[in-house]
């Protein structure tokens, strides 16, 4: 949860956990990834691991996230629509406001192209379906009728 306040002309939001002040969701956001596992050791340019020491001299390898916060946005934007639920409401649901940004969140995969095509044939063979009556005359060859 947060509260908001004004500094100057921006407003802030100040979150807290458990009763205690965050400094700032960009370091809770690093840290809660770390601690769930979704980060990669910091090389340098020679593929070496990047070791600091931490104010009482002990050496850590600086880990780094791999997830960004709007990484979990965008599967849940993608989700709910190939769920089933309506544009509009998973519009809602993520917080988007305009249908342009969205639409940048709603990405078509290989997958959904490949499940388009069957879907149109299906489409196209319950409509030949209904056409289809009884009354309906024959279908013949163009040939075959010029020499009637």
């Amino acid at each position: 949860m947060g509260s908001i306040y004004k500094r100057g002309d921006f407003y802030w939001i100040k979150y807290y956990w458990l009763g205690k002040s965050i400094a700032g969701f960009r370091k809770a956001w690093v840290s809660a990834c770390i601690q769930a596992g979704l980060c990669e050791v910091l090389k340098d340019g020679r593929g070496k691991a990047v070791v600091v020491k931490d104010k009482k001299g002990i050496e850590k390898v600086v880990n780094v996230p791999t997830k960004i916060f709007h990484d979990f946005r965008r599967t849940a934007a993608r989700d709910m629509v190939r769920s089933g639920a309506s544009e509009r409401v998973a519009m809602s649901i993520s917080g988007h406001k305009t249908r342009n940004v969205f639409d940048r969140y709603n990405i078509v995969s290989d997958q959904d192209l490949k499940e388009a095509a069957p879907k149109k044939q299906a489409y196209f063979e319950k409509q030949d379906a209904l056409l289809e009556r009884p009354e309906r005359g024959e279908v013949i060859q163009f040939r075959q009728a010029q020499n009637e």
